[in-house]
């Protein structure tokens, strides 16, 4: 039946998880999406069953529950996992930009790679998969929606992480913040929706003093929504960039006269200069891909230029932490969710014992892939993998080695897939009766499935 025309439905196909609504992704608003565990899906496939909605919902529930875990609250797991055709043994993470999407676009392979893990394969299964960003400025409902409408396909809002999403966990920790970046009031949003108390933005100190950005007066939009206040009475206890500046001049001042003030209240001056609150970055992606023919600067370009234009005025370093990839702290997030899905859909409380990373960019994606795949931290093995419709260029030597580079993700996706076949085969799979889902195979059955990495 459904609940609000073509915006909801609580339609239960044999393959819906109970009790996590389905929405349409293009009437949906982020207030739908708070009000309980949702999936959201194209206005063609409200009505029918869809290959990816196992995945998406089980990762939706997944992911409330380990935020139930880390504020101490009990969750229940069944003892007896329901029937799926889901493996356990291995997954995919997924980079966005220069990925899945550019210039706001689908890249036409996607959409094939993932009706290939969503069971459209040669051996009928489906694998599952999350979305690892550092693009910023967007919630992970907001980013849902917008690849659900761009790859035409059924997901949620638990198998995105963002670069700012370990951030949540610090609204405890401030009072008042500034946060810099996105577009609009976005970023105030988002930071309110983490649970940040009070939030103020550029806008909102350009607004109490005009003269603090010399060339940068409020639009009449800015005006309208920036909120007004003595900044010379408030103390700022932290600043937040949480998406990439519209506005590097101005910004940059501001988080300058912070960065030197006296305990983070504007229009003083620390003598030492190590006085000011801490800066926090959601990434430190120095470029990124866009429908441009060349690469973008990124956050990470504005943190360089922080740091040199802070040195070059105080003679000190400036102390400050980047979030997303290639930051340990990401992976750690992204096998913790993996590993709470399989608990909750086969009852193993470990993760998949391979996760397949596919990014674009080596800096990043590939360096974090890498370096955690080798730190003590990691329980399993994450293998990158670098495509090349991104950041990284045919002919160019990336600065971290992936494990194997392909053209595109469709091609990403067969690899990881072919591998896992061949470990299979090799390690000749049979049950403690000889009679499991594996074969022995014959020597040149061997051969054909191994598989060779760039």
């Amino acid at each position: 039946m459904s609940v609000t025309g073509t915006k909801e439905t609580m339609l239960s196909p044999p393959n819906m998880k109970r009790g996590v609504r389905r929405l349409s992704s293009v009437i949906a608003t982020l207030d739908d999406l708070s009000l309980g565990p949702s999936v959201v899906v194209p206005p063609q496939h409200m009505e029918q069953p869809s290959d990816a909605h196992e995945t998406a919902a089980a990762l939706e529930m997944a992911k409330r529950h380990i935020s139930r875990i880390s504020a101490n609250e009990p969750i229940s797991t069944p003892t007896t996992p329901p029937a799926t055709s889901t493996t356990d043994a291995y997954a995919f993470a997924f980079d966005i930009d220069g990925v899945l999407i550019r210039g706001g676009e689908a890249i036409p392979e996607a959409i094939e790679a993932m009706k290939i893990l969503n069971g459209q394969n040669q051996y009928g299964v489906k694998i599952p998969y999350i979305f690892v960003t550092n693009g910023g400025g967007k919630s992970e409902e907001e980013r849902c929606l917008d690849l659900s409408r761009q790859l035409h396909m059924e997901v949620s809002p638990g198998q995105f992480i963002c670069g700012h999403t370990p951030m949540r966990e610090m609204a405890e920790r401030y009072g008042t913040v500034l946060v810099v970046g996105g577009e609009g009031e976005k970023c105030r949003q988002v930071a309110e929706g983490y649970g940040f108390k009070d939030v103020c933005t550029p806008g909102d100190i350009i607004k109490d003093n005009v003269n603090t950005t010399p060339f940068r007066k409020l639009t009449k939009d800015e005006q309208e929504h920036s909120r007004k206040r003595n900044f010379g009475e408030v103390e700022i206890e932290a600043v937040f960039v949480f998406a990439d500046s519209r506005d590097w001049a101005g910004d940059q001042q501001i988080i300058l006269d912070l960065l030197m003030s006296k305990k983070g209240r504007l229009g003083t001056r620390s003598e030492t200069f190590d006085e000011g609150p801490p800066i926090f970055f959601s990434h430190n992606d120095m470029v990124w891909a866009t429908s441009h023919d060349h690469t973008r600067l990124g956050m990470g370009a504005l943190r360089a230029s922080l740091e040199a234009v802070f040195k070059a005025m105080t003679k000190k370093e400036m102390k400050s932490t980047a979030f997303g990839k290639p930051q340990v702290g990401t992976f750690q997030f992204a096998t913790r969710l993996l590993q709470q899905w399989r608990k909750d859909v086969h009852g193993i409380d470990s993760p998949p014992q391979t996760v397949y990373f596919v990014g674009d960019t080596p800096e990043s994606d590939i360096r974090g892939t890498n370096e955690f795949n080798e730190s003590p931290l990691c329980e399993n093995t994450w293998y990158s993998i670098l495509v090349r419709t991104g950041v990284f260029r045919e002919g160019t030597k990336p600065g971290f080695t992936p494990m194997a580079t392909v053209d595109n993700v469709l091609e990403a996706v067969k690899h990881g897939i072919q591998r896992e076949v061949a470990k299979a085969m090799k390690s000749q799979i049979i049950d403690g009766n000889g009679e499991g889902p594996g074969v022995i195979l014959e020597e040149d059955q061997l051969q054909d499935a191994t598989i060779t990495d760039d």
